[in-house]
């Protein structure tokens, strides 16, 4: 995705406290916050998000990059960070970041993948190519 169509997400995503319309409409969002590892630029990306269902301070977030063969930058900026700061409807908290692997994996991306059919393109888009991260966002 381009930088400009993520300005203009980010944008909507703040003028509107957290609601995004277009093919995000009614979806839950979040704006991440990250540093890149070599560049040390900040960045915001915005991005769906899946609540945990028994934990209101867990959030999942997918390196999808919409079914590409390699994860995204900003995948592996988190990754090695550990913890950075999020936007979700007007408010914005630090979180820490694990990676969630194996079959909890796979039942939040089925999840996110049945609700949002997007995400099943996009894993077919990657099968035998790579498997799309799954990252476990904890508020601090």
């Amino acid at each position: 995705m381009s930088d400009d169509w993520n300005t203009t997400i980010i944008n909507e995503f703040r003028a509107n406290e957290g609601r995004v319309g277009g093919p995000f409409e009614g979806a839950p969002m979040i704006l991440i916050h990250h540093r890149g590892r070599k560049s040390g630029k900040q960045g915001v990306t915005p991005l769906m998000y899946q609540p945990d269902d028994q934990d209101p301070n867990v959030m999942y977030i997918f390196a999808s990059a919409a079914g590409a063969p390699n994860n995204p930058a900003w995948y592996y900026n988190l990754t090695e960070a550990g913890k950075t700061d999020v936007e979700v409807g007007t408010e914005t908290f630090p979180v820490t970041i694990t990676e969630v692997t194996g079959p909890d994996r796979d039942r939040i991306y089925n999840t996110q993948a049945t609700r949002y059919p997007g995400f099943a393109e996009y894993a077919e888009k990657t099968a035998g190519i790579r498997t799309i991260p799954v990252l476990a966002l904890r508020r601090a």
